[in-house]
């Protein structure tokens, strides 16, 4: 059978070939998903929606009262103005992500996608028949302005942006983010920001690219801040133009994201906070434990100060992430995210701590 360009030119994320080979004698510093049950008042208003019936399609665009809270949330946090018209919601991030790009990319455009960064901005590019263009990142695992401006050619269209990053941890600057800005405004580009991890930051503060060009995509997602990543909401905000291109798309792949799950967003993002911080103070602990175990091992890392992604250098890093899984520790090569990541070991400490200290100690056996 004849298969299309645009499959050939992809292939299956390195996360989830590690994440298939996780089994119950494994300890999983491999995959981004939070270990919390999603919290109770969040289940409650799911239950109740099957209970009351409410299981058929919704509008394209999503539920009116859960666009009208997402508004809420823009405008209270990230100084975000828009109407409920410029307000998608899909099945989670991922899904947000494709539709822009199908959106706004012809055959050719350049997208320009931070090396290492998340395996999906590549991917999908080439889906969209466009070319990932690397954009390197600065010592400190940011983008800069500078570097932007150096890498725009008359082919490039966007520019992605992931604060805090996957699989870095890093988190970009207000001065980063506003030169950026600026710059993309300058080339009439736009800019895809994901920030599904902005509630999970230790050091610096989430800025939105949004605050300063209108010529932005914000994209995010109930995932990780509040447990749900199996729930799969994510929703996007954007000029109305956009929003009314990437409806096109969403409602023949995907007509509605699922109405269970959107009363669920509802309940989160309209209820109770107190979880969000919870769940942040632990993933705190969690990190300072992995990077005291890599202190004491003598293994060097740029300091993270968001998501829940140690990036460290290894030596010989494939092989051993080889050895770690032989011994029972699922991590991610860093090449997974990017030439730039070779090198590297991504390590998610979003596990528990006892499973943490487990790890670090067979690591260090094995170093």
């Amino acid at each position: 059978m004849k298969f299309s360009a645009r499959t050939r030119h992809i292939d299956i994320s390195g996360i989830r070939k590690m994440f298939e080979a996780s089994g119950r004698e494994t300890i999983n510093l491999g995959l981004g998903q939070p270990d919390f049950d999603t919290p109770e008042h969040i289940k409650e208003a799911a239950i109740k929606a099957i209970q009351e019936g409410f299981t058929g399609y919704t509008e394209n665009l999503g539920m009116p009262e859960l666009r009208e809270a997402i508004v809420e949330k823009f405008q209270q946090e990230n100084n975000i103005y828009a109407t409920p018209g410029q307000v998608i919601v899909t099945a989670g991030a991922s899904e947000a992500l494709h539709i822009a790009l199908q959106s706004i990319i012809e055959e050719g455009d350049e997208v320009l996608i931070p090396n290492p960064g998340f395996v999906s901005y590549s991917a999908l590019t080439h889906i969209a028949e466009g070319r990932p263009k690397d954009l390197p990142l600065s010592k400190n695992l940011t983008i800069s302005p500078e570097t932007v401006a150096e890498e725009i050619t008359p082919k490039t269209r966007a520019i992605i942006i992931n604060s805090p990053g996957n699989p870095t941890g890093a988190v970009q600057t207000k001065d980063e983010i506003k030169g950026i800005s600026e710059v993309a405004e300058d080339y009439n580009l736009t800019i895809i920001s994901d920030e599904v991890y902005e509630h999970i930051i230790y050091e610096g503060e989430h800025i939105s690219p949004a605050e300063y060009t209108e010529n932005v995509i914000t994209i995010n997602a109930t995932s990780k801040t509040y447990a749900m990543t199996g729930w799969r909401i994510g929703y996007a905000t954007a000029p109305v133009e956009v929003i009314e291109q990437m409806t096109k798309i969403h409602q023949y792949i995907q007509a509605c994201a699922t109405s269970i799950s959107q009363k669920a967003a509802l309940a989160a993002l309209t209820g109770p906070q107190d979880c969000v911080g919870e769940m942040r103070m632990e993933f705190l602990k969690r990190r300072n434990i992995l990077l005291k175990g890599f202190d004491e091992m003598n293994i060097k890392y740029p300091h993270p100060k968001g998501a829940f992604y140690a990036f460290p250098e290894v030596a010989n890093a494939e092989e051993m992430v080889e050895r770690f899984l032989h011994h029972g520790v699922i991590t991610t090569p860093g090449t997974a995210f990017g030439s730039s990541g070779s090198g590297h070991i991504r390590f998610s400490y979003a596990t528990s701590q006892k499973n943490i200290e487990q790890a670090l100690m067979i690591i260090k056996d094995i170093l």
